[in-house]
């Protein structure tokens, strides 16, 4: 695919070879934009695990210090006092067998994350298909299946991401807006990759964190020093 005047532009003042120090690989990304919407900022890690071996997959959330520039549309299935607590601490649709009647009805949910009670969960199983390919499913390991439903709510209001590893066992997600001051850019990033590294799994042998790349939306994708970013956590 050939390559606008604008990326050609951007690429030749970034060193492929290079591992950028975090501020400085953010500043070039906010200097570099000249689109006219407010971008994501992005991080791709590369982990050290064998993604074909369900034993080292990793995944989990991470409730970034400064959020991620966006307003959480959070959906809980609570019942009984959980739903009060849920509806306190800021869910945007609380419900139960209600709830999930509406969802078959309608097959589809509008919600950015969706917490649950253990108890929802035994009867939310019937909608793995509609949610599991929206990865909308509540899980575990995430945190949104808890009994501590109001703070599960509370933290996926403040800017919670959740993460998992790709095929080729690599992490993607967003970490912020490209008008984020720099200092809260790299506080997300450092809080991020504080929580993959608490994530590594047992059987994972060797180096786990291999390389991360920081984009924008628009924009080139640039090699951090993670040392970088590990002597600010």
């Amino acid at each position: 695919m050939a390559l606008s005047k604008r990326i050609k532009e951007i690429k030749e003042n970034i060193d492929s070879l290079r591992s950028y120090d975090i501020e400085e690989a953010i500043e070039i990304l906010k200097t570099s934009s000249k689109v006219k919407f407010n971008e994501s900022v992005d991080l791709s890690v590369n982990l050290g695990i064998d993604a074909t071996k369900s034993d080292q997959g990793v995944r989990g959330s991470s409730t970034l210090p400064h959020g991620i520039g966006k307003s959480m549309k959070v959906v809980a299935f609570a019942d009984g006092e959980d739903e009060r607590l849920a509806k306190d601490a800021g869910a945007d649709i609380v419900g139960f067998e209600d709830l999930i009647d509406q969802v078959k009805k309608d097959k589809d949910l509008d919600a950015d994350i969706v917490v649950a009670t253990p108890d929802c969960m035994k009867k939310m199983g019937q909608l793995g298909r509609i949610l599991g390919p929206k990865n909308l499913m509540p899980n575990p390991k995430e945190g949104t299946v808890t009994k501590n439903i109001g703070e599960a709510v509370s933290k996926a209001k403040k800017g919670q991401i959740r993460y998992k590893n790709d095929k080729a066992g690599i992490i993607h997600t967003i970490v912020g807006k490209l008008d984020f001051d720099t200092q809260k850019l790299i506080d997300n990033i450092s809080s991020l990759i504080t929580d993959l590294n608490k994530s590594k799994p047992a059987s994972a042998k060797g180096k786990y964190m291999k390389n991360i790349t920081i984009s924008s939306t628009m924009g080139p994708g640039i090699k951090v020093d993670l040392s970088s970013v590990e002597k600010r956590s």
